[in-house]
C-alpha cells in the first residue's frame, strides 16, 4: 500500500526508510536506520526529484503510481548517482519508458556504467544555471561537484522557494515524521546529522563552502535532502551547523578524550584526566575507548570539539590498532584547526605518542600542546603531576 505525504499542495513525498540495513554504504553503523527521500512534482508536467535504494523499491513505485493516478511521468531529475539514491532508475524507465532524464553530463555518464547507455535516453543534459519549467513551477540547476560525488547538482524551485539539496543537509535515522520541526531534532537528530555530515562529506569543506555561497544566493525556504528530515523552519539554525563543519570551526568548546587501553590503566588516565578538567569548570566533556566506539563516532566527536587528547599503548611498537585507525580515519577526513594532546603508556619502549604526533603533525592548522605524559604501565605520581599540569593548559586554553 502506498504511503506519502505532501510537502506542498503539488509536491509530494514519494521516499521511505529502511530500519533494517545495519551498515550505511557497509562501513557506517545506522541502528536508527535510514531513509531514501524522494519527490514527485504534479504540475502540468510531472516530475520526480530522485529514485531510491532498492530496499524500498516496492513502496516507492506503489507511491508513484497512486500519485500519477494514470498520468505519465514526464522528467525525472537525477542530483546524485550514488546507488541509494539511483539504483531503481532503470526499474522507473521500464515503468515509464516517456521519461526524459535530467542531469549532468557526468550523471548521465554514470548511468550508462551502471546500467547500460539505453537507460540514459531520452535525457537532458544540464549545466549551471539551466532551468526547466513544468507549469507553474521553474526548476533551477546548480552544481555541487563533490558534495560528495564529482557528478552531484542540486535543484531549487524558484515558485515555491525549495531547494532540493541532494546528500547535503542530509542525516541517518528512518523517518517516522517527515519535517524536522515535528521531531526535537538538536536533542534526538543532530549526533546522526554531525556524523552523516562528517563521515560522508566532512573531506569536502572547500566544496561545501562552495555550494553555501551559491546557497545563499537563493531565497530558501525549505529543504528537501535526500535522507532525513525536511526543513521548512529554523533553517538559518542547520546551515550554521554546516558553515561550522565545513569551515572545521569546533561547533563547542569542550574536549573530547579518546583512549585505547588493553588493561585498564591507559584508562585510568584517561578518566583522571576527565575529573582534573571538570573539577576545573569544564563541563563539555566527552570520553571514549577506541575499541569499542566505531571510528565514525570518534571523526563525529572530534568535529564537535575544540580540544582532543589521544591516549594510547604501545602495541608491537606501534600505537594500539584501534587507535591508530581512529587517528588515520581523522586525518583522512581533513579535520583541522584542533589543540590535542596525547599521553602515551608502554611497560618497557613507549612509542606511541611519538607515532601520534607524527600523524597529528601531518594534519592542517593542528596546535599540540606540550604537556602530557609518558605512563610506564600505570600512573604514577609523577604522572598525575603531569595529568595536572595538561588539565591546566587546556582549562586556561578554554577560557582564552
Amino acid at each position: 500500500m502506498h504511503c506519502t505525504r505532501p510537502i506542498t499542495d503539488d509536491i509530494h513525498y514519494v521516499g521511505s526508510s529502511d530500519r533494517r540495513l545495519a551498515l550505511f554504504e557497509s562501513a557506517f553503523p545506522i541502528p536508527r536506520g535510514v531513509s531514501y527521500n524522494s519527490y514527485l512534482v504534479l504540475d502540468e508536467k510531472t516530475l520526480l526529484l530522485d529514485t531510491v535504494d532498492k530496499a524500498v523499491a516496492p513502496v516507492f513505485f506503489e507511491n508513484i503510481e497512486y500519485l500519477l493516478a494514470g498520468r505519465k511521468l514526464d522528467y525525472l531529475v537525477v542530483n546524485h548517482m550514488e546507488p541509494d539514491h539511483a539504483a531503481t532508475i532503470r526499474d522507473l524507465r521500464l515503468r515509464h519508458p516517456e521519461t526524459e532524464i535530467v542531469a549532468t553530463q557526468k550523471a548521465i555518464d554514470m548511468i550508462g556504467q551502471f546500467f547500460s547507455e539505453e537507460t540514459a535516453v531520452p535525457c537532458r543534459a544540464v549545466k549551471e544555471g539551466d532551468s526547466l519549467s513544468t507549469g507553474r513551477h521553474v526548476f533551477s540547476f546548480v552544481t555541487a561537484p563533490m558534495v560528495h560525488w564529482p557528478e552531484v547538482m542540486v535543484t531549487y524551485d524558484s515558485t515555491d522557494r525549495i531547494l532540493f539539496s541532494a546528500d547535503a543537509f542530509g542525516t541517518f535515522g528512518a523517518l517516522s515524521n517527515l519535517f524536522a520541526d515535528e521531531f526535537f531534532f538538536g536533542r534526538d537528530w543532530i549526533d546522526d546529522a554531525r556524523r552523516y555530515y562528517t563521515n560522508i562529506v566532512g573531506k569536502y569543506g572547500v566544496q561545501v563552502q562552495n555550494l553555501l555561497k551559491k546557497a545563499s544566493g537563493l531565497d530558501i525556504r525549505m529543504i528537501c535532502p535526500l535522507h532525513g528530515p525536511v526543513w521548512r523552519d529554523h533553517l538559518e539554525w542547520f546551515i550554521d551547523k554546516y558553515q561550522k563543519w565545513s569551515t572545521y570551526t569546533p561547533e563547542e568548546n569542550g574536549v573530547l578524550i579518546a583512549y585505547a587501553s588493553v588493561y585498564g590503566d591507559t584508562e585510568n588516565a584517561a578518566n583522571i584526566l576527565a575529573n582534573e578538567l571538570a573539577m576545573r569548570g569544564i563541563r563539555d566533556i566527552s570520553l571514549y575507548d577506541v575499541s569499542v566506539t566505531h571510528p565514525s563516532v570518534i571523526v563525529s566527536e572530534a568535529f564537535r570539539f575544540s580540544h582532543i587528547v589521544f591516549a594510547s599503548t604501545t602495541y608491537n611498537m606501534g600505537i594500539f590498532v584501534n587507535m591508530e585507525i581512529a587517528l588515520n580515519d581523522i586525518k583522512a577526513h581533513n579535520l583541522q584547526n584542533r589543540t590535542v594532546a596525547v599521553i602515551e603508556n608502554g611497560s618497557w619502549a613507549p612509542n606511541s605518542g611519538k607515532l601520534m604526533k607524527e600523524i597529528l603533525s601531518s594534519m592542517k592548522n593542528i596546535t599540540l600542546l606540550e604537556q602530557g605524559t609518558t605512563l610506564k604501565s600505570s600512573v604514577k605520581e609523577n604522572n598525575l603531576a603531569d595529568i595536572q599540569a595538561l588539565a591546566d593548559a587546556i582549562a586556561s586554553d578554554l577560557v582564552v
